[in-house]
């Protein structure tokens, strides 16, 4: 890397850091931005002790997790199948999968009530509607990360060794394909939980009062509260990204011993 080079990418950095933390530190300043006679930690405290913020919490990480399972159950499957047996059907598959960023939350919300709200089938109930909403919303960010995964890690060399040794497909599956994708899959766990936690259009027309729902309720009668939700709202992020790259670092760790 030549000089230039060099004091280009500190040039990035600096901006970067600049355009990224200046807000945070505005927000953190204003949450704490109390009386002279008041702690400065009142904000965290209101919220911390409000009992709906728990519940919000748990029912957004609930619905997340949720969401994240349905998920991987059938699309890893599928694009497995696709990048292994049928690859011309990848285009569809790709359409299909971006169909959520072009159909609007309400028109998805209002189908589902249309057509499970009046008692039938397995999404008549408000929460498999908010569980099953939730899934199809995360298949765009789950199915690029394992479909980068699957590419990157030449499964299909993999899959016909594991064959050839007399592997059944549930041993080639569970022990040969998502051991390899391991970090595509928390990647696009990631990027569902950051997503569910700040949802709010398809939680409030069903009627619950997630953490992104609990946010905006909370920004419209506390401002300093709305903060502290919000820098609270960032640690949360960052610490899950900090379990992912422990995971995966454990994760490289044991396949690397194992060889």
């Amino acid at each position: 890397m030549t000089r230039r080079s060099h004091r280009g990418f500190w040039v990035v950095v600096f901006l970067a850091g600049v355009y990224f933390l200046v807000p945070l530190a505005a927000t953190i300043q204003f949450s704490v931005q109390e009386g002279p006679h008041t702690p400065f930690w009142t904000a965290y405290a209101g919220i911390v002790s409000n009992p709906e913020f728990w519940m919000s919490l748990r029912l957004s990480l609930l619905m997340a997790m949720a969401a994240v399972i349905i998920g991987l159950i059938v699309i890893v499957p599928a694009a497995y199948w696709v990048f292994l047996r049928v690859p011309r059907l990848k285009p569809w598959v790709e359409f299909v999968s971006i169909l959520p960023f072009v159909v609007p939350p309400i028109v998805l919300v209002l189908g589902l009530v249309r057509l499970y709200g009046a008692g039938f089938g397995p999404l008549s109930s408000r929460d498999t509607m908010l569980m099953g909403a939730y899934g199809v919303v995360a298949m765009p960010y789950l199915f690029r990360s394992i479909d980068t995964g699957l590419r990157t890690r030449n499964i299909k060399t993999l899959t016909e060794a594991a064959l050839g040794m007399g592997a059944s497909w549930p041993r080639v599956m569970f022990g040969v394909v998502l051991p390899n994708i391991r970090s595509a899959i928390m990647g696009g766990a990631f990027l569902t939980f950051a997503l569910i936690m700040g949802e709010y259009a398809i939680s409030s027309m069903l009627g619950f009062n997630t953490f992104g729902v609990f946010m905006l309720l909370t920004g419209q009668t506390q401002a300093q509260g709305a903060a502290a939700l919000a820098v609270m709202s960032f640690v949360l992020v960052w610490f899950f990204v900090g379990l992912i790259q422990v995971f995966n670092r454990d994760a490289v760790s044991a396949m690397g011993g194992a060889r």
